[in-house]
């Protein structure tokens, strides 16, 4: 295994030497720096990283437990096949969306998953949603509407989206919401930094209004639309992304 080296870890910054170590490891193998069922030579590893053996050993058993990496005996450590990992893990899906703008493919990806499951979910929330979901809900847009910079709008929408979740009453939609703020994230960020946000109130607002008046239909056709949206963004995104390329 051949990598670029790296400098040592830092030391004392917030997510600790543990979680850089993990990071680096996994993003080497998500990268394809490291690929599919190649041997991980760990000595090698542990001094290009510039850290303990220890601290490596560790790192490779979160890998362990997130489908990236088996070790037998006779062959070693070794990087498992795509296949097998678990690709809806909290930092999985946290660690590809890092290059999201880089890897495309990850946000049409996500924009899939959101047209299957969020329009159904809305359907869900005007049948089932009570007065406290569509507080939640009234709180999320007043949040986007006051927003005063990017972050302040991603974490609104991401405030939205979790609450339109947990008006489903459904635990297991409920927890799709792992794959969907980190997505989100990643796409938000990435269409703010290209193009000026429109307002996203209005859209929004109609999905709420649906779900108030208790419209299963209206709340899945606003939530389709809104989709629809974001689907033009992230396609004006790229477009302005390959011009700058080509300049």
């Amino acid at each position: 295994m051949k990598a670029g080296r790296v400098t040592g870890m830092q030391r004392g910054v917030t997510r600790g030497l543990h979680g850089q170590i993990v990071e680096e490891m996994a993003q080497r193998i998500l990268s394809g720096q490291i690929p599919e069922g190649a041997t991980i030579n760990v000595t090698e590893l542990q001094a290009d990283l510039g850290v303990s053996l220890t601290a490596v050993r560790e790192a490779l058993k979160v890998l362990t437990a997130k489908g990236l990496v088996d070790a037998r005996q006779k062959r070693g450590t070794f990087v498992r096949p795509r296949s097998d990992w678990n690709l809806l893990d909290a930092d999985m899906i946290r660690w590809h969306f890092r290059d999201a703008g880089a890897r495309p493919e990850l946000l049409e990806e996500l924009h899939e998953v959101r047209g299957i499951v969020e329009p159904a979910a809305a359907r869900l929330a005007a049948i089932r949603g009570d007065d406290a979901h569509l507080a939640a809900l009234d709180e999320a847009l007043a949040a986007m509407a006051s927003a005063s910079d990017d972050l302040a709008a991603v974490t609104a929408d991401l405030a939205f989206h979790r609450a339109l979740l947990a008006a489903t009453g459904n635990e297991l939609l409920t927890k799709m919401e792992v794959i969907m703020e980190t997505g989100l994230v990643g796409r938000d960020r990435l269409v703010h930094t290209v193009k000026p946000s429109a307002d996203p109130v209005p859209s929004h607002r109609l999905v709420v209004d649906a779900v108030r008046a208790h419209d299963p239909e209206g709340a899945e056709l606003a939530m389709r639309e809104l989709l629809a949206k974001a689907a033009e963004d992230l396609t004006e995104v790229r477009g302005a992304k390959g011009r700058g390329r080509r300049k």
